[in-house]
């Protein structure tokens, strides 16, 4: 009853945290930049995408749902990654990983072909820094940014991000 009970109220101050960091993660409004290891462990910024439109992607080797959406991602990606935009030349992804190691989290990214080059973790799960800054609560979650650094879609999958892709084109 006491590790439940310890649980809930875990649960709860996380859910409180990553609200709390959270607090204007909506479309309309700058994204919140991010900087975290690549697999080699060389940090990279969200921000040093510049220019681009960007999807920032949270997922885990582990989701099922998330893997199940990574063949979108590498049509869309192959789709658009050298299209010109309106404020934007080309497409890119920053994928954040919420795996807890690295070994899963990269046979992951070879076995899906996941061909981009922006793959980060800090391998703390949910307890992730980013996560919690995008008051990330379920996965997949992602945030379209365009680019002027402006949060233009949330939770787009399939058909749906590549409408909102078609929109920011010239």
């Amino acid at each position: 009853m006491k590790k439940l009970f310890l649980a809930i109220v875990l649960a709860i101050g996380f859910s409180a945290f990553a609200n709390a960091q959270s607090e204007g993660i909506e479309v309309g409004n700058k994204f919140i930049d991010l900087k975290l290891a690549n697999p080699e462990g060389k940090e990279i910024a969200l921000s040093t995408i510049k220019g681009k439109v960007v999807l920032l992607d949270f997922w885990a080797s582990w989701c099922g749902p998330c893997r199940m959406e990574n063949p979108n991602l590498i049509k869309t990606y192959a789709q658009y990654k050298t299209t010109k935009f309106k404020n934007a030349k080309g497409f890119d992804i920053y994928s954040v990983s919420l795996d807890k190691t690295k070994e899963p989290w990269m046979a992951a990214i070879a076995k899906d072909k996941l061909v981009w080059e922006n793959h980060v973790s800090d391998l703390k799960g949910w307890y992730s820094s980013a996560a919690a800054t995008y008051g990330v609560s379920f996965i997949p979650q992602n945030f379209l940014i365009d680019g002027n650094g402006i949060i233009v879609g949330k939770n787009l999958r399939g058909e749906e991000l590549d409408n909102a892709l078609e929109k920011l084109v010239k």
